[in-house]
């Protein structure tokens, strides 16, 4: 399983209107071909970090997702809301315990 992690800091004016937008976006990019979970959390201490994690079947459909117009359109509305830059990491799910 692939792990896309991304880590997301917001000015706070902006963090409704990114929620809002999450909220309509959350269903389909989760129905992209081949994400198997998609997840938001934010940071317990600084409210205007947030990171998703999405759980992807092979990379390369992580990779059809970031090229798909619904990545582009939902991309390009975040990034107006940062106030950091984004960090992103692909990692491989070694072991997981439920």
């Amino acid at each position: 399983m692939f792990v896309r992690i991304v880590k997301m800091s917001f000015h706070k004016k902006h963090i409704d209107k990114f929620l809002a937008m999450f909220e309509e976006k959350k269903t389909l990019i989760r129905a992209s071909n081949g994400c198997e979970l998609l997840e938001l959390y934010q940071d317990k201490n600084n409210t205007e970090i947030f990171f998703t994690y999405s759980y992807w079947k092979t990379e390369q459909d992580l990779e059809n997702y970031r090229n798909s117009e619904l990545f582009a359109a939902t991309w390009k509305q975040t990034k107006m809301y940062f106030n950091d830059k984004p960090l992103a990491w692909s990692v491989d799910k070694k072991v997981s315990l439920q």
